[in-house]
Protein backbone atom coordinates (compact mmCIF):
# COMPACT_ATOMS: atom_id res chain seq x y z
CA UNK A 1 0.00 0.00 0.00
CA UNK A 2 1.35 3.25 -1.21
CA UNK A 3 4.85 1.19 -1.90
CA UNK A 4 5.55 2.91 -5.38
CA UNK A 5 4.58 6.13 -4.30
CA UNK A 6 6.53 6.03 -1.52
CA UNK A 7 9.43 4.94 -4.06
CA UNK A 8 8.83 8.11 -6.37
CA UNK A 9 8.69 10.77 -3.88
CA UNK A 10 11.66 9.30 -1.74
CA UNK A 11 13.99 8.89 -5.62
CA UNK A 12 12.77 13.10 -5.78
CA UNK A 13 13.83 13.93 -2.42
CA UNK A 14 17.44 12.35 -3.03
CA UNK A 15 17.91 13.65 -6.21
CA UNK A 16 16.98 17.37 -4.22
CA UNK A 17 18.83 16.61 -1.69
CA UNK A 18 22.30 16.47 -4.12
CA UNK A 19 21.01 19.59 -5.87
CA UNK A 20 20.94 21.53 -2.84
CA UNK A 21 24.48 20.40 -1.72
CA UNK A 22 25.88 20.51 -4.94
CA UNK A 23 24.60 24.28 -4.97
CA UNK A 24 25.88 24.94 -1.69
CA UNK A 25 29.37 23.52 -1.98
CA UNK A 26 29.51 26.06 -5.46
CA UNK A 27 28.21 29.06 -3.49
CA UNK A 28 30.59 28.78 -0.54
CA UNK A 29 34.06 27.91 -3.29
CA UNK A 30 33.00 31.57 -4.89
CA UNK A 31 34.24 33.59 -1.89
CA UNK A 32 36.65 31.39 -0.56
CA UNK A 33 38.98 31.65 -3.97
CA UNK A 34 38.78 35.42 -3.81
CA UNK A 35 39.36 35.86 -0.41
CA UNK A 36 42.35 33.40 -0.52
CA UNK A 37 44.02 35.97 -3.22
CA UNK A 38 43.74 38.63 -1.06
CA UNK A 39 44.54 36.94 1.61
CA UNK A 40 48.33 35.79 0.52
CA UNK A 41 48.96 39.18 -0.30
CA UNK A 42 47.90 40.95 2.98
CA UNK A 43 50.27 40.62 5.93
CA UNK A 44 48.49 39.13 8.72
CA UNK A 45 48.13 41.47 12.07
CA UNK A 46 45.80 42.11 14.89
CA UNK A 47 42.76 44.34 13.19
CA UNK A 48 42.53 46.43 16.42
CA UNK A 49 46.18 46.73 17.76
CA UNK A 50 47.35 49.77 19.16
CA UNK A 51 49.97 50.83 17.32
CA UNK A 52 52.29 53.75 18.24
CA UNK A 53 51.97 56.86 15.91
CA UNK A 54 55.75 57.84 15.06
CA UNK A 55 56.76 61.91 15.86
CA UNK A 56 58.54 63.33 13.37
CA UNK A 57 61.55 65.03 16.13
CA UNK A 58 61.77 68.45 15.78
CA UNK A 59 64.58 70.57 15.56
CA UNK A 60 65.23 73.27 18.60
CA UNK A 61 64.11 76.65 17.74
CA UNK A 62 66.65 79.25 16.03
CA UNK A 63 66.35 82.66 18.01
CA UNK A 64 66.33 85.33 15.44
CA UNK A 65 66.43 89.03 15.31
CA UNK A 66 62.56 90.30 15.68
CA UNK A 67 61.00 91.36 12.35
CA UNK A 68 59.21 94.74 13.29
CA UNK A 69 56.18 95.59 11.71
CA UNK A 70 55.41 92.57 10.16
CA UNK A 71 53.74 89.15 11.17
CA UNK A 72 55.17 86.02 11.51
CA UNK A 73 54.16 83.28 8.53
CA UNK A 74 51.87 80.98 9.59
CA UNK A 75 53.13 77.08 9.53
CA UNK A 76 51.55 74.45 7.37
CA UNK A 77 50.01 71.88 9.56
CA UNK A 78 52.25 68.94 9.69
CA UNK A 79 49.91 65.31 7.68
CA UNK A 80 50.68 62.26 9.69
CA UNK A 81 51.77 59.95 6.63
CA UNK A 82 51.42 56.67 9.06
CA UNK A 83 48.06 57.10 10.08
CA UNK A 84 46.43 57.32 6.87
CA UNK A 85 48.33 54.14 6.17
CA UNK A 86 46.82 52.14 9.59
CA UNK A 87 43.14 53.33 8.20
CA UNK A 88 43.19 51.41 4.68
CA UNK A 89 44.83 48.70 6.11
CA UNK A 90 41.71 48.38 8.69
CA UNK A 91 39.56 48.97 5.85
CA UNK A 92 40.98 45.99 3.93
CA UNK A 93 41.19 44.06 6.73
CA UNK A 94 37.44 44.24 7.82
CA UNK A 95 36.40 43.62 3.85
CA UNK A 96 38.49 40.16 3.96
CA UNK A 97 36.36 39.19 7.58
CA UNK A 98 33.14 40.01 6.02
CA UNK A 99 33.84 37.67 3.13
CA UNK A 100 34.84 35.14 5.59
CA UNK A 101 31.83 35.43 7.34
CA UNK A 102 29.72 35.00 3.69
CA UNK A 103 31.49 31.68 3.56
CA UNK A 104 30.38 30.23 6.58
CA UNK A 105 26.88 31.43 6.44
CA UNK A 106 26.18 28.76 3.57
CA UNK A 107 22.90 30.59 2.66
CA UNK A 108 22.02 29.95 -0.90
CA UNK A 109 18.51 30.62 -3.07
CA UNK A 110 16.83 27.78 -4.89
CA UNK A 111 16.34 28.98 -8.91
CA UNK A 112 13.86 27.24 -11.66
CA UNK A 113 16.53 26.22 -13.92
CA UNK A 114 18.24 24.76 -11.25
CA UNK A 115 15.01 22.38 -10.19
CA UNK A 116 13.28 22.44 -13.40
CA UNK A 117 14.90 19.09 -14.88
CA UNK A 118 13.72 17.42 -11.13
CA UNK A 119 9.99 18.82 -11.43
CA UNK A 120 9.38 16.76 -14.63
CA UNK A 121 11.14 14.15 -13.78
CA UNK A 122 8.91 14.29 -10.41
CA UNK A 123 5.61 14.62 -12.62
CA UNK A 124 6.85 11.60 -14.63
CA UNK A 125 7.20 9.58 -11.29
CA UNK A 126 3.95 10.61 -10.08
CA UNK A 127 2.17 9.41 -13.23
CA UNK A 128 3.44 5.99 -12.94
CA UNK A 129 2.25 5.55 -9.25
CA UNK A 130 -1.26 5.95 -10.90
CA UNK A 131 -1.60 9.61 -9.96
CA UNK A 132 -4.45 11.36 -12.24
CA UNK A 133 -2.38 13.62 -14.92
CA UNK A 134 -4.44 16.58 -13.81
CA UNK A 135 -3.42 15.96 -9.88
CA UNK A 136 0.20 15.20 -10.86
CA UNK A 137 0.37 18.65 -12.32
CA UNK A 138 -0.57 20.50 -9.37
CA UNK A 139 1.54 18.85 -7.21
CA UNK A 140 4.89 19.85 -8.99
CA UNK A 141 3.28 22.95 -9.98
CA UNK A 142 3.19 23.91 -5.20
CA UNK A 143 6.05 22.20 -5.68
CA UNK A 144 7.33 24.99 -7.78
CA UNK A 145 6.16 27.44 -5.65
CA UNK A 146 7.41 26.42 -2.90
CA UNK A 147 10.77 25.53 -3.75
CA UNK A 148 11.39 28.42 -6.76
CA UNK A 149 13.44 31.58 -4.60
CA UNK A 150 13.39 29.42 -1.39
CA UNK A 151 16.44 30.18 0.84
CA UNK A 152 18.71 27.67 2.83
CA UNK A 153 21.13 27.87 5.37
CA UNK A 154 23.68 24.99 5.32
CA UNK A 155 23.02 24.77 9.44
CA UNK A 156 19.66 23.33 8.47
CA UNK A 157 18.66 19.97 8.20
CA UNK A 158 18.45 19.32 4.48
CA UNK A 159 16.19 16.02 4.56
CA UNK A 160 13.73 17.65 7.12
CA UNK A 161 13.73 20.97 4.64
CA UNK A 162 12.37 18.55 1.72
CA UNK A 163 10.26 16.53 3.62
CA UNK A 164 8.72 19.53 5.42
CA UNK A 165 8.07 21.17 1.75
CA UNK A 166 6.72 18.19 0.24
CA UNK A 167 4.52 17.51 2.79
CA UNK A 168 3.52 21.18 2.14
CA UNK A 169 2.88 20.78 -1.48
CA UNK A 170 0.56 17.78 -1.20
CA UNK A 171 -1.64 19.34 1.18
CA UNK A 172 -1.80 22.41 -0.59
CA UNK A 173 -3.18 20.00 -3.67
CA UNK A 174 -5.56 17.87 -1.90
CA UNK A 175 -6.50 18.91 1.50
CA UNK A 176 -10.32 19.01 1.92
CA UNK A 177 -12.02 21.74 4.09
CA UNK A 178 -14.45 21.54 6.26
CA UNK A 179 -13.48 17.67 6.51
CA UNK A 180 -15.62 15.89 9.57
CA UNK A 181 -14.35 12.28 10.59
CA UNK A 182 -16.87 9.56 10.28
CA UNK A 183 -17.21 9.06 14.31
CA UNK A 184 -17.71 13.22 14.72
CA UNK A 185 -20.56 13.11 12.10
CA UNK A 186 -22.60 9.64 13.79
CA UNK A 187 -23.48 11.80 16.61
CA UNK A 188 -25.20 14.56 15.07
CA UNK A 189 -28.45 12.83 14.83
CA UNK A 190 -30.40 9.42 15.21
CA UNK A 191 -31.05 7.33 13.22
CA UNK A 192 -27.77 8.69 10.90
CA UNK A 193 -28.69 7.14 8.09
CA UNK A 194 -25.65 6.06 5.64
CA UNK A 195 -26.34 4.74 2.03
CA UNK A 196 -23.06 2.47 0.01
CA UNK A 197 -23.16 3.05 -3.37
CA UNK A 198 -20.61 1.94 -6.36
CA UNK A 199 -19.98 -0.51 -9.00
CA UNK A 200 -20.35 -4.63 -8.32
CA UNK A 201 -17.26 -6.45 -7.00
CA UNK A 202 -16.24 -3.14 -5.33
CA UNK A 203 -16.72 -4.29 -1.92
CA UNK A 204 -19.77 -2.71 -0.82
CA UNK A 205 -21.70 -5.65 1.28
CA UNK A 206 -18.12 -6.06 3.02
CA UNK A 207 -17.41 -2.79 3.68
CA UNK A 208 -20.81 -2.53 5.47
CA UNK A 209 -19.95 -4.93 7.47
CA UNK A 210 -16.74 -3.37 8.54
CA UNK A 211 -18.34 -0.25 9.59
CA UNK A 212 -20.67 -2.02 11.71
CA UNK A 213 -17.61 -3.46 13.19
CA UNK A 214 -16.77 -0.05 13.38
CA UNK A 215 -19.30 1.10 15.29
CA UNK A 216 -19.90 -1.78 18.07
CA UNK A 217 -16.36 -0.95 19.35
CA UNK A 218 -17.42 2.81 19.47
CA UNK A 219 -20.76 1.62 21.53
CA UNK A 220 -23.25 2.60 18.42
CA UNK A 221 -26.19 0.27 17.50
CA UNK A 222 -26.66 -0.21 13.93
CA UNK A 223 -29.63 -2.03 11.66
CA UNK A 224 -28.65 -3.15 8.12
CA UNK A 225 -31.38 -2.35 5.02
CA UNK A 226 -30.88 -5.28 2.41
CA UNK A 227 -31.62 -2.57 -0.48
CA UNK A 228 -30.38 -4.71 -3.31
CA UNK A 229 -33.01 -6.71 -4.55
CA UNK A 230 -31.27 -6.77 -8.43
CA UNK A 231 -28.13 -9.01 -7.65
CA UNK A 232 -29.08 -12.70 -7.02
CA UNK A 233 -27.90 -14.02 -3.79
CA UNK A 234 -27.08 -10.74 -2.50
CA UNK A 235 -29.74 -10.37 0.48
CA UNK A 236 -28.53 -14.06 1.68
CA UNK A 237 -25.05 -12.79 1.75
CA UNK A 238 -25.79 -9.39 3.88
CA UNK A 239 -27.67 -12.11 5.98
CA UNK A 240 -24.61 -14.08 6.82
CA UNK A 241 -23.20 -10.48 7.76
CA UNK A 242 -25.87 -9.58 10.00
CA UNK A 243 -26.24 -13.26 12.05
CA UNK A 244 -22.06 -13.15 12.43
CA UNK A 245 -22.42 -8.79 13.61
CA UNK A 246 -25.33 -9.70 15.85
CA UNK A 247 -27.06 -6.66 14.12
CA UNK A 248 -30.87 -6.46 12.38
CA UNK A 249 -31.46 -6.79 9.55
CA UNK A 250 -34.71 -5.75 7.38
CA UNK A 251 -35.44 -7.03 3.93
CA UNK A 252 -38.24 -7.60 1.25
CA UNK A 253 -38.22 -10.06 -1.72
CA UNK A 254 -36.05 -9.93 -4.74
CA UNK A 255 -37.28 -7.05 -7.26
CA UNK A 256 -39.21 -5.31 -4.12
CA UNK A 257 -38.84 -1.27 -4.53
CA UNK A 258 -35.08 -0.76 -3.04
CA UNK A 259 -36.16 2.19 -1.40
CA UNK A 260 -39.38 1.11 0.12
CA UNK A 261 -36.83 -1.67 1.88
CA UNK A 262 -34.78 1.67 3.28
CA UNK A 263 -37.62 3.08 4.38
CA UNK A 264 -38.84 0.35 6.33
CA UNK A 265 -35.08 0.42 7.74
CA UNK A 266 -35.18 3.68 8.89
CA UNK A 267 -38.99 3.24 10.81
CA UNK A 268 -37.44 0.20 12.42
CA UNK A 269 -33.92 2.30 13.42
CA UNK A 270 -36.15 4.75 15.37
CA UNK A 271 -38.82 2.22 17.14
CA UNK A 272 -36.11 0.16 18.65
CA UNK A 273 -33.79 3.49 19.02
CA UNK A 274 -30.85 2.46 17.21
CA UNK A 275 -27.79 4.77 16.25
CA UNK A 276 -27.28 4.09 12.67
CA UNK A 277 -29.06 2.62 9.61
CA UNK A 278 -26.71 1.33 6.87
CA UNK A 279 -28.80 0.77 3.35
CA UNK A 280 -26.69 -1.54 0.66
CA UNK A 281 -27.14 -0.79 -2.64
CA UNK A 282 -27.18 -2.71 -5.78
CA UNK A 283 -24.17 -2.26 -8.21
CA UNK A 284 -24.63 -1.78 -11.66
CA UNK A 285 -22.19 0.41 -14.22
CA UNK A 286 -22.76 4.12 -14.17
CA UNK A 287 -24.49 4.50 -17.49
CA UNK A 288 -27.49 2.03 -16.17
CA UNK A 289 -29.94 4.85 -16.74
CA UNK A 290 -31.81 2.36 -14.59
CA UNK A 291 -30.16 2.03 -11.76
CA UNK A 292 -29.71 6.09 -11.40
CA UNK A 293 -33.27 6.41 -11.30
CA UNK A 294 -33.24 3.43 -8.51
CA UNK A 295 -30.79 5.35 -6.77
CA UNK A 296 -32.06 8.66 -6.96
CA UNK A 297 -35.26 7.49 -5.60
CA UNK A 298 -33.14 6.13 -2.25
CA UNK A 299 -31.98 9.23 -1.85
CA UNK A 300 -35.45 10.77 -2.14
CA UNK A 301 -37.73 8.52 0.29
CA UNK A 302 -35.06 8.00 2.61
CA UNK A 303 -32.59 11.08 3.08
CA UNK A 304 -29.56 9.97 3.51
CA UNK A 305 -26.59 11.74 5.87
CA UNK A 306 -23.91 10.05 4.42
CA UNK A 307 -23.64 9.27 0.51
CA UNK A 308 -20.50 6.77 0.75
CA UNK A 309 -18.66 5.81 -2.83
CA UNK A 310 -17.23 2.09 -2.42
CA UNK A 311 -14.37 2.23 -4.52
CA UNK A 312 -11.38 -0.11 -5.50
CA UNK A 313 -8.35 1.85 -4.73
CA UNK A 314 -5.83 -0.57 -7.41
CA UNK A 315 -8.53 0.38 -10.19
CA UNK A 316 -6.94 3.57 -10.48
CA UNK A 317 -7.57 6.25 -12.97
CA UNK A 318 -10.01 4.53 -14.71
CA UNK A 319 -12.23 4.60 -11.78
CA UNK A 320 -12.17 8.36 -11.52
CA UNK A 321 -14.63 8.70 -14.42
CA UNK A 322 -16.98 6.10 -12.68
CA UNK A 323 -17.19 7.44 -9.54
CA UNK A 324 -17.42 11.35 -11.35
CA UNK A 325 -20.25 10.47 -13.26
CA UNK A 326 -22.32 8.78 -9.98
CA UNK A 327 -21.30 12.11 -8.39
CA UNK A 328 -22.90 13.78 -10.90
CA UNK A 329 -26.20 12.20 -10.59
CA UNK A 330 -26.08 11.59 -6.60
CA UNK A 331 -23.40 14.44 -5.09
CA UNK A 332 -22.00 11.88 -3.11
CA UNK A 333 -20.53 12.75 0.07
CA UNK A 334 -16.87 10.83 0.42
CA UNK A 335 -15.04 8.16 -0.92
CA UNK A 336 -14.14 4.67 0.86
CA UNK A 337 -11.26 2.92 -1.00
CA UNK A 338 -11.14 -0.69 -1.11
CA UNK A 339 -9.01 -3.48 -1.15
CA UNK A 340 -5.55 -1.00 -0.96
CA UNK A 341 -3.65 -4.02 0.43
CA UNK A 342 -3.36 -5.10 -3.33
CA UNK A 343 -2.35 -2.04 -4.56
CA UNK A 344 1.09 -1.36 -4.62
CA UNK A 345 1.12 2.02 -6.58
CA UNK A 346 -1.24 3.77 -4.03
CA UNK A 347 -1.84 7.00 -6.52
CA UNK A 348 -5.56 6.81 -6.66
CA UNK A 349 -6.09 8.02 -3.02
CA UNK A 350 -4.38 11.41 -4.28
CA UNK A 351 -6.33 11.55 -7.32
CA UNK A 352 -9.74 11.11 -5.50
CA UNK A 353 -8.74 14.23 -3.20
CA UNK A 354 -7.65 16.07 -5.31
CA UNK A 355 -10.39 15.45 -8.89
CA UNK A 356 -13.14 14.78 -6.75
CA UNK A 357 -13.01 17.21 -3.57
CA UNK A 358 -14.31 14.82 -1.68
CA UNK A 359 -13.06 13.25 1.72
CA UNK A 360 -12.04 9.77 1.88
CA UNK A 361 -13.27 8.18 4.70
CA UNK A 362 -11.59 4.69 4.99
CA UNK A 363 -9.25 2.62 3.68
CA UNK A 364 -10.03 -0.87 3.36
CA UNK A 365 -6.91 -3.32 4.12
CA UNK A 366 -7.80 -7.05 3.91
CA UNK A 367 -11.25 -9.17 4.08
CA UNK A 368 -11.56 -9.13 8.00
CA UNK A 369 -14.13 -7.26 9.99
CA UNK A 370 -11.23 -4.71 11.53
CA UNK A 371 -9.87 -4.16 7.74
CA UNK A 372 -10.81 -0.20 8.11
CA UNK A 373 -8.86 2.22 8.68
CA UNK A 374 -10.04 5.75 9.09
CA UNK A 375 -8.38 8.19 6.26
CA UNK A 376 -6.14 11.03 7.96
CA UNK A 377 -4.28 12.32 5.45
CA UNK A 378 -1.40 13.33 7.35
CA UNK A 379 -0.65 9.52 8.90
CA UNK A 380 -0.64 8.63 4.48
CA UNK A 381 1.68 11.59 4.61
CA UNK A 382 4.04 10.38 6.85
CA UNK A 383 3.92 7.16 5.67
CA UNK A 384 4.84 8.22 1.85
CA UNK A 385 7.18 10.85 2.52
Amino acid sequence: MFDLLKKKLSEFSNQLKQTIQQKTGEENAKPADSSKATLSNTPIEPIFEDKPVPITPTEKPVLKTPMIGKKPPKEKPSVSKPIAKDKRELKTKIGILEKTKAIFSGEIELGEKEIANLLDELEFALLEADVEQETAIKIVDAMRQRLVGKKISSRQNIDEFIKTEIKHALVTSLEIPDYQPFLFRIQTKKPFVILLLGPNGAGKTTTLAKIVRLLQKNNKTAILAAADTFRAASIEQLEQHAKRLNVRLVKHTYGADPAAVGFDTIAAAKSHDIDVVLIDSAGRQETNQNLMKELEKIIRVCKPDLKLFILEGYAGQASLAQVKEFDKHLSIDGVVLTKMDTDPKGGSALSVLHELKKPIFFIGTGQGYDDLEEFELENVLDKIV
